[in-house]
């Protein structure tokens, strides 16, 4: 990219949601940047979660969640079918360890039907042991649409959808400043050549950075900035043959959906994340966190050996608010919350 150069649209952040963005601008005619200050796409929150297609069971009715899991869930397993994605509709289990847990699957599956997940299933404690003789539950809620899928070869081909629409990824550009005009924004950035960039559009799809990266735009009020926090999630991989066949899951905490156990698509079990809040993104994983991790495991499998798990990875989820008070919801910003013409605001995503 060199100096001066203009287009119709930008794209900050290039993980899974900037990927996306991007490939839609640059797909609908516009001609599209994509800046990511790191040497590859996906090296953020992208690369470090559980790789699961969710079927939306748990959001708050009318939240952006809710809104968009269902819909965006069936776009995405038809986009992997067309374009060659590795993925499986496994299915996962909603795991009630005691009676007194059966009430809060309850209130999950009503919230579900009231968000559009039609096809959830009750199985007894019996059934469910037949099927998946490891398993300690009292019931369980199954949903059939939870799936899996490689997510860098998610990303590789929206990386390839954008480069065939004569889109421009531009790494190893990590943004400065931003200043707003009555038609549009020039982006400088922090290279060797201070390089200049004018764009008509402007997507803030820096996931954990989008607040900071929000804050360096000239002429946006502060007060539309959330505050943020950092989940830390931790994983231990499971060494050796997973005893399931389909993803477990405990009932939700706050911050997160519990110690579950997924899967990967050559069949791998890892378990993860739990919730930890930190300062500032951390991806070590302390050994000494095994124990937690085995005591929250062995409610729904007993059986479970402490010395077959190992350290994993971390990823961090991007949280708006505070540890004590913050919004189980993504926020994405236009012109009518923040007044400047042209620019979204993606946060907590």
């Amino acid at each position: 990219m060199s100096e001066g150069y203009s287009v119709d649209a930008t794209v900050i952040g290039a993980g899974v949601v900037g990927l996306a963005c991007a490939r839609q601008l640059a797909e609908a005619g516009l001609s599209t940047v994509l800046l990511e200050r790191e040497g590859g796409f996906g090296q953020g929150v992208s690369s470090r979660n559980s790789e699961v297609i969710h079927a939306g069971l748990y959001y708050p009715v009318g939240s952006w969640k809710a809104r968009l899991c269902g819909p965006g869930r069936e776009r995405l397993y038809d986009y992997c079918a067309r374009r060659g994605v590795m993925h499986r509709r496994i299915g996962k289990w909603l795991v009630a360890t005691t009676d007194e847990q059966i009430v809060g699957l309850e209130t999950i599956a009503r919230a579900a039907a009231t968000n559009g997940v039609d096809d959830l299933a009750w199985i007894d404690a019996t059934t469910a042991r037949r099927i998946e003789p490891a398993l300690r539950c009292a019931a369980v809620l199954a949903s059939p649409s939870t799936g899996i899928i490689d997510s860098h070869g998610l990303m590789s081909a929206l990386a390839d959808d954008f480069a065939r629409a004569d889109g421009m990824l531009v790494l190893q550009a990590p943004l400065r400043t931003v200043h707003c005009h009555g038609d549009g924004f020039e982006l400088e950035i922090d290279d060797s050549a201070r390089s200049r960039l004018q764009t008509r559009y402007l997507v803030n799809a820096a996931g954990l950075d989008a607040p900071h990266v929000a804050s360096t735009i000239d002429g946006l009020p502060k007060a539309t900035i959330p505050a943020r926090c950092y989940a830390k999630g931790n994983y231990f991989v499971l060494q050796g043959r997973s005893p399931f066949s389909r993803l477990i899951y405990p009932l939700p905490e706050a911050g997160g959906l519990g110690v579950h156990l997924t899967l990967d698509l050559q069949g791998n079990a890892r378990f993860g994340p739990d919730v930890e809040w930190v300062d500032a993104p951390d991806y070590r994983v302390d050994p000494q966190r095994a124990e937690k991790f085995h005591a929250a495991i062995c409610r729904y499998w007993p059986e479970c050996a402490l010395e077959r798990l190992a350290p994993g990875y971390a990823g961090v989820r991007p949280k708006l608010g505070s540890p004590q008070a913050f919004a189980d919801d993504f926020a994405i910003q236009s012109a009518a919350a923040h007044g400047c013409a042209g620019l979204v605001n993606l946060f907590g995503i």
